[in-house]
């Protein structure tokens, strides 16, 4: 009888736990397909209403000013709250290309059609293209931006306003993507 009372307690010490998983790992390209290479450079950003911008230029390895990195708050029309934010990155060189974290050179007609689209929109909605915890991947000429949002949270709870946001983001000239996922 203590065998019995054994063997289940042996089985939940045995048994691994269960690990705790990764975020999944999204990627696309830009439609800018060229050679140019920045300084490697990793930071996190804490974006607030009080604090809702947040714009950085970015250097090429010539140690020029190449590019400018911005998130900026999405508010919906007539609203003065925030609801998401959306990163971008333009060229210093050609800033007729509002954004070259897209994969063409026109916005999408539906943002949400395809995710590729929507790497740069930082949403953490239920109806999101991108999951708000994804590592979202985009190569642009010779490099590549990672964004992770590491925390979030709305004011209040159960509303769609955000009152702050954490950001990961890192510049690299190596592909970041994890050993085992396609590599382009």
């Amino acid at each position: 009888m203590k065998i019995r009372l054994l063997f289940p307690t042996v089985l939940l010490v045995v048994l691994p736990l269960p690990a705790q998983s990764s975020p999944p790992v999204m990627y696309t390209e830009s439609f800018r397909h060229g050679d140019t290479r920045v300084v490697e450079d990793s930071f996190d950003i804490k974006l607030t209403p009080h604090d809702p911008d947040y714009r950085a230029r970015i250097k090429d390895l010539h140690g020029d000013d190449r590019y400018v990195f911005t998130i900026l708050p999405r508010m919906p029309l007539g609203d003065t709250q925030i609801t998401s934010w959306q990163a971008r990155l333009t060229d210093l060189r050609h800033p007729i290309y509002d954004n070259l974290l897209l994969t063409s050179p026109q916005p999408p007609d539906d943002p949400n059609g395809n995710y590729k689209d929507a790497l740069w929109r930082l949403e953490p909605g239920s109806f999101a293209a991108v999951p708000i915890r994804a590592m979202r991947i985009i190569k642009v000429d010779g490099f590549y931006l990672v964004l992770l949002v590491k925390a979030f949270h709305f004011t209040p709870p159960d509303s769609p306003y955000l009152d702050s946001m954490t950001v990961a983001v890192q510049f690299t000239n190596t592909d970041p993507r994890p050993l085992g996922a396609s590599q382009k």
